[in-house]
């Protein structure tokens, strides 16, 4: 099968005086899993119906292959869509349902039964053909709507949030074996999902939407490592932020005053924004908790804190660490026999300034 492009350009959609999508662009690269990343309400979702057909938009084009689909009904497309619900029919058995869409093309008996045979084995329900969907599994059924999707061969598959029905261990499972599909066809994936880590275990790439526009997009290292604004910071995965008014700037360092915490010296990166204040974006895992009076190791900027909560999550503890004004979280790896820091202890944190991002206020 033939590996798609699909590109958005300049696409806006509104209902009414609502703007739901302003001025999207996107390449989605031929073979890709690309993930379409954002709160509920973002557009997210509404984008993806739209690349599908079933939505319109007012300007723009959307473009598979290098050819304008927008003036094509959903049929007309070639794109086969998994919707969250799955939509099987109840009174048909599993296999009646993968031959929908055969039998509404009006293919031979021979085709079908090649087609829905061969899409029943590769999502592994061979032996549940004669089965009806109540008589399944949350991601038995998941399998049948896959299958029912991708045995009309379409050039483009869509996603809308196909695993939120299930239970956390059956997502994980879930999400593997689905990207071990698309790999095994090739097909042209876009994902619609509101839950960070499945974006990021499995996409190539992705799109982070919040209110209609595009705020990122890039590889999931790339969004959670660099990302452009204090937005796609705090959504694709936990961002510590510091408020700070600028003190100094000089050609190698950069003196930041936090309030209830006093003054911090970074390194002045060449990104810098220009600004009086500046947001100090930090994850978790990038400051080290140390007790109060340790010696402070000079590679890392150290603030005072006190510890307010814990969390023990296994390879590592999440503690909340009041500094100043702010409340922190920090992630100490743990390791048998190592005792927690005290709630309402006095610690050192020290951050390593190569991990700061800074953003604009």
């Amino acid at each position: 099968m033939k590996k798609v492009s699909v590109q958005c350009r300049n696409v806006r959609l509104a209902y009414g005086k609502t703007e739901v999508l302003k001025d999207v662009n996107l390449d989605v690269e031929p073979g890709e899993f690309f993930a379409l990343l954002g709160p509920s309400g973002s557009g997210k979702s509404t984008l993806l119906r739209l690349i599908a057909g079933f939505n319109r938009q007012q300007h723009g084009q959307v473009l598979v292959d290098g050819q304008d689909v927008g003036a094509l009904p959903p049929w007309q497309r070639n794109i086969g869509m998994v919707f969250q619900n799955y939509a099987l029919w109840p009174h048909m058995t599993v296999w009646d349902n993968v031959a929908f869409g055969l039998v509404e093309r009006k293919a031979s008996k021979a085709e079908i039964q090649k087609k829905v045979g061969a899409a029943l084995e590769l999502v592994g329900l061979g032996s549940y053909a004669q089965r009806r969907p109540n008589q399944l599994s949350g991601g038995q059924q998941q399998r049948v709507a896959l299958a029912r999707t991708i045995v009309i061969e379409p050039q483009v598959l869509l996603l809308d949030e196909p695993l939120s029905n299930l239970d956390k261990t059956l997502r994980v499972q879930m999400r593997q074996e689905l990207l071990d599909m698309q790999r095994r066809l090739g097909l042209t994936t876009l994902f619609v999902t509101h839950d960070q880590e499945e974006a990021m275990t499995t996409a190539d790439r992705m799109a982070v939407l919040d209110q209609g526009v595009v705020q990122q997009v890039g590889t999931p290292t790339t969004l959670y490592d660099y990302p452009v604004n204090t937005f796609v910071a705090g959504f694709v995965g936990t961002m510590n932020l510091l408020p700070g008014k600028v003190r100094a700037r000089r050609s190698d360092t950069l003196t930041l005053d936090v309030e209830g915490v006093g003054e911090l010296h970074f390194p002045t990166p060449a990104d810098t924004p220009d600004a009086d204040t500046l947001m100090v974006s930090f994850r978790p895992h990038s400051l080290r908790v140390d007790v109060a009076d340790a010696a402070h190791d000079a590679r890392y900027v150290w603030m005072p804190g006190t510890i307010e909560a814990s969390e023990f999550l296994g390879e590592f503890t999440r503690y909340r660490v009041r500094v100043g004004s702010h409340s922190l979280a920090v992630d100490h790896p743990h390791h048998v026999g190592l005792s927690k820091f005290p709630v309402g202890g006095a610690v050192s944190l020290g951050l390593e300034p190569s991990q700061v991002r800074l953003f604009s206020a």
